[in-house]
């Protein structure tokens, strides 16, 4: 079959992912990690903190964690990230207290992979502990460890995302799945972009994980898949049952401590794991961090533009291509960011846009009015 610059629902095979996960972590690939466990180095930050404040040193170690983040096994381990870990504990006792509030309020969002209610989720933890106890976010998000990692797969001026996901005894494993950008959309959606986009999409984001409290393995610490990472038609092989059948086969699990950190390319297939323990209530602050590149460089009032284009496009009837190309044009067409606590995925990954919505009004020739209103509700719900 010709290759035309796109995966299909077939790409990434099951042959493709058996072959690369058939590789091997040398311990000699990886020289400033303390070990590797189950293809995944370890790196000892009790040992490697000291090196992160000399400039040559620092490059050093970013330049390992690059090359195994993209090249190698796509996960590492930093034991200790936290030297000390009151400011964890004192995180924590945050978190605590917003899930209390956000329960009695009747809040709950929806997860990406797991049934809604399987977990306590806090979506935008990062605003809020900072709202909550700014001067202990300035102490947890202080940490040049966390830092470092990120700058040494996304380069200076990153952003930082998080979100808390706290798994009580019970709670069910995530299937398996990438992560953002195109590990939140459809199958259907993934397969319209093109091949050279699948493999940009990593490049932009690093997903992280810090322990707030003892993980062992019966606690359901991530289920990660070393070098899957390089399947390159990935983000529509992961749902398939072959490929979740080999996940489930195949994927390791290490037990982590408080204080640790685990980060890991979003394309690797990974899943939270299920919690059979007794008593260990898991929870892990979610870190999802962007590339300073993944922004437009003017600020456009797309709302403004949607409201006036909405009437003319009533009246001028266009033929479909057309009138998708002058939406497109003018109206916001991705659903992040947005505030996934009043505009959770529910029905699906990703949120309703105000390309979508106005796609649907058009079609159900709505008024300027009830456009305009919808169009100011879905604004309003993606808003912090």
């Amino acid at each position: 079959m010709r290759d035309f610059g796109f995966f299909d629902a077939g790409s990434g095979t099951l042959e493709e992912l058996s072959a690369i996960c058939a590789q091997a972590c040398a311990r000699a690939e990886v020289p400033l990690a303390a070990e590797v466990q189950k293809n995944v180095p370890v790196y000892d930050m009790g040992g490697l903190r000291a090196a992160l404040s000399d400039p040559a040193a620092r490059r050093e170690v970013m330049a390992e964690w690059a090359r195994v983040l993209g090249q190698g096994a796509g996960v590492l381990v930093l034991k200790r990230a936290f030297a000390d870990t009151a400011p964890i504990d004192r995180a924590s006792a945050a978190y605590e207290r917003i899930i209390a509030r956000e329960k009695a309020a009747g809040g709950g969002g929806a997860d990406h992979f797991a049934a809604a209610g399987a977990n306590d989720r806090i979506w935008n933890s990062l605003q809020k502990l900072c709202l909550e106890d700014p001067e202990g976010f300035a102490l947890y998000f202080g940490n040049p460890v966390i830092d470092a990692v990120c700058e040494a797969w996304l380069g200076p001026f990153h952003q930082m995302t998080a979100q808390v996901n706290l798994v009580r005894p019970g709670g069910k494993a995530q299937s398996a799945h990438r992560d953002y950008h195109l590990g939140f959309q459809s199958a259907d959606v993934a397969a319209r972009f093109p091949a050279h986009v699948h493999a940009l999409s990593p490049v932009m984001t690093l997903q992280g994980a810090i322990a707030h409290c003892d993980m062992p393995i019966e606690s359901g610490p991530t289920q990660l898949l070393p070098f899957s990472q390089a399947v390159p038609g990935g983000y529509m092989a992961y749902r398939r049952p072959e490929i979740a059948g080999f996940f489930r086969e195949h994927a390791v699990q290490l037990p982590l401590e408080k204080g640790d950190a685990l980060f890991f390319n979003p394309a690797l297939y990974h899943a939270a794991g299920e919690n059979v323990s007794r008593d260990i209530n898991r929870m892990a602050n979610l870190l999802q961090v962007s590339s300073a590149f993944g922004r437009a460089m003017e600020a456009v009032d797309r709302a403004a533009m949607c409201r006036a284009l909405f009437p003319a496009l009533q009246g001028l009837g266009l033929g479909a291509a057309e009138q998708a190309a002058a939406i497109g044009a003018a109206a916001e067409g991705y659903s992040f960011p947005t505030n996934l606590d009043s505009d959770p995925p529910v029905d699906g990954l990703a949120p309703e846009t105000q390309a979508g919505l106005m796609t649907r009004a058009l079609a159900e020739d709505w008024t300027p009015a009830a456009f305009d209103a919808a169009l100011r509700a879905l604004d309003a719900r993606r808003c912090p």
